[in-house]
């Protein structure tokens, strides 16, 4: 099977009804079993290898920037936190790639305000949080502020594509 084509719509890759369905099939609920892509395709109308080349393809396209499972990383014996850097300017893109290069950086974001640069910090302990931390200050040579989980609250966020 083909991927469906890579269309534009006003600078957003495009998608079709049968992506819909899927992405909003894909949002929670997810099959444990021995074939779950099989099992999300079905009630769709698509056979696993579709439910497959589809979700590649929104990948691809950045339609989906990430698919997969969310985990409570501090039940397994990890930890996170939010942190954030104070980056100039001109130096905005070098320290978000060295920073970016580290595999305990799940996802950066970018804001307006002194701390420019926030993103969240995840390990298989609780101390590789400080190594993922001196990891950065000695790359980029710029001071991390943490903001470890006081309290943690569930918000179930699904968007209805």
């Amino acid at each position: 099977m083909k991927p469906p084509e890579a269309r534009q719509e006003a600078g957003v890759a495009a998608f079709d009804a049968t992506d819909r369905a899927l992405i909003n099939a894909l949002q929670g609920g997810f099959p444990l079993c021995d074939a779950p892509y099989r099992d999300v395709g079905e009630p769709l109308g698509l056979s696993e290898e579709e439910v497959l080349v589809r979700l590649q393809s929104l990948l691809e396209r950045k339609v989906l920037t990430r698919f997969g499972p969310m985990y409570q990383v501090e039940r397994i014996g990890g930890a996170f936190v939010l942190a954030a850097l104070k980056v100039p300017a001109a130096d905005y893109e070098k320290v978000a790639a060295a920073v970016n290069a580290l595999p305990e950086v799940a996802h950066n974001y970018r804001r307006e305000h002194a701390l420019n640069m926030w993103f969240v910090l995840a390990t298989e302990t609780p101390e590789g949080i400080a190594a993922a931390i001196d990891k950065i200050e000695a790359a980029t040579g710029l001071e991390v502020f943490a903001f470890p989980k006081e309290r943690e609250y569930f918000v179930e966020m699904k968007l209805h594509a």
